[in-house]
């Protein structure tokens, strides 16, 4: 077996690696908003369970608020210590949590004690997510041959999205499974429990792999034992650095104001506001994701081809001419919502499966995990988690139309800003800079 098979083999196994914890981020994330109500029911004072689930939101609410905190805390850890330790810390953080609420007592044996703990247990799943994503990102995309990068970065939200309906599916199996008052007594702890168990095995996998070039390099420059270059020194280019922060800030939000409202959001909106059946709304969202899972190799491996700016700028326009479209043909029939998220899919994929390539395309060694961090948790706290709150909000007093136009302008928006970018598929994850062109750089070797 020559070396280049070796290395190729190690590099295939780190990304199984990383692609299996993000799965685990995102089953996590997604089976505390499937539980909150037998959370709220366990943790706080069953009494008023309308008052328990508004506090279970209220926190599920912190986490996202300590998204950002984790982006910047775990980017500063990837940026200087690797890639792999960054990442290896972030999924022990999110099984700590997973366990926490796997094994936090109830109101009725603890008291207050266990609000607090729930507290605790989201706040450092928050920092973990929000660390995930620093690294994630990153190391995908330091991993990847350069002619493929955009193929193996799409992997990133690929596996996201299964860890999503991961959840989904084991909710469904649990609530149909367990009686009603058996999931409320103890079967809502199990899928914590499951998590917190395959979280050790991630760690474990994870701190098995091998660190990027750039990352090993960032290390031996931290230890003295190489000099650093132009594009990892802290100084490098600040104000260059600080100017396409707030730009990936801006499209990162327009994707982030999509996901929420046409991916995300998109059943529970029906189900509330245009009496679509539940069995119907998640069901009809399921199959979307399901047939939707195959567009973001597609997209990735067509963005190493054509570049990614045309890829983002049909995925916002594409948003934005849809937006009120979208808000018309949704309505009570389940195939409605189909139809809208099958469509919104091929939208969410195109951007998703660049976002991971083009924001660690997008800036130097020394300042890519932490920027790739705090930009992608500022966008989903500010542009994201916002999204649903003020679509019910303006629906509620009819206003509907209003968040609609609100969301195609910031689209819109975004597709101006990427016009403003530069082109990055070519970029030289090691040596560039910030104010050259990409067709200035060769993939070549690494330096710190």
């Amino acid at each position: 077996m020559t070396q280049r098979t070796t290395e190729h083999r190690m590099k295939m196994k780190s990304l199984r690696a990383a692609l299996f914890g993000n799965v685990l981020e995102f089953f996590d994330w997604t089976i505390f908003a499937l539980f909150s109500t037998y959370i709220a029911n366990a943790v706080f004072d069953s009494d008023d369970p309308t008052a328990a689930l508004l506090q279970t939101l209220a926190i599920f609410a912190v986490s996202f608020i300590a998204r950002p905190v984790g982006g910047y805390v775990f980017g500063r850890i990837a940026d200087r210590y690797g890639r792999k330790n960054s990442l290896a810390l972030a999924m022990a953080a999110m099984g700590i949590g997973s366990l926490l609420i796997a094994t936090i007592p109830t109101h009725a044996v603890a008291g207050v004690v266990g609000p607090i703990l729930l507290l605790v247990a989201r706040i450092v799943q928050g920092l973990a997510h929000g660390g995930e994503s620093a690294a994630a990102y990153v190391y995908v995309s330091e991993l990847a041959p350069p002619r493929r990068r955009g193929l193996w970065s799409s992997s990133i939200f690929f596996s996201a999205s299964v860890g999503t309906i991961a959840g989904t599916l084991f909710g469904a199996f649990m609530t149909n499974l367990v009686s009603a008052d058996a999931m409320q007594a103890w079967g809502w702890r199990i899928p914590f429990a499951v998590g917190s168990m395959l979280a050790m095995y991630a760690l474990y996998i994870r701190i098995r792999s091998v660190e990027t070039e750039i990352g090993t390099a960032i290390v031996q420059a931290e230890r003295g034992e190489q000099t650093q270059s132009a594009s990892t020194d802290p100084r490098h280019s600040r104000r260059a650095v600080l100017v396409i922060l707030l730009k990936l800030l801006v499209v990162v939000g327009a994707a982030n104001v999509a996901f929420y409202t046409w991916i995300t959001f998109a059943a529970s909106y029906a189900i509330s506001s245009l009496d679509m059946s539940e069995s119907g709304a998640f069901a009809a969202s399921l199959i979307a994701q399901l047939l939707g899972l195959g567009l973001f190799p597609a997209f990735g491996l067509l963005s190493d081809r054509i570049g990614r700016k045309p890829i983002a700028i049909f995925s916002l326009v594409g948003f934005g001419l849809c937006s009120y479209p979208f808000s018309w043909i949704l309505s009570s029939d389940p195939l409605s919502l189909f139809t809208v998220q099958l469509v919104s899919f091929v939208f969410w994929a195109a951007i998703a499966s660049i976002l991971p390539s083009l924001l660690a395309e997008s800036l130097t060694s020394r300042h890519r995990a932490v920027g790739v961090g705090v930009v992608g948790s500022l966008a989903a706290a500010i542009f994201g988690g916002t999204a649903p709150f003020l679509n019910s909000w303006l629906t509620s007093i009819d206003m509907g139309w209003v968040f609609i136009g609100y969301t195609a302008v910031v689209l819109f928006a975004g597709a101006a800003v990427v016009t403003t970018l530069r082109e990055t598929r070519d970029i030289d994850l090691a040596t560039m800079n910030l104010t050259e062109s990409p067709r200035d750089h060769k993939e070549g070797a690494v330096t710190a």
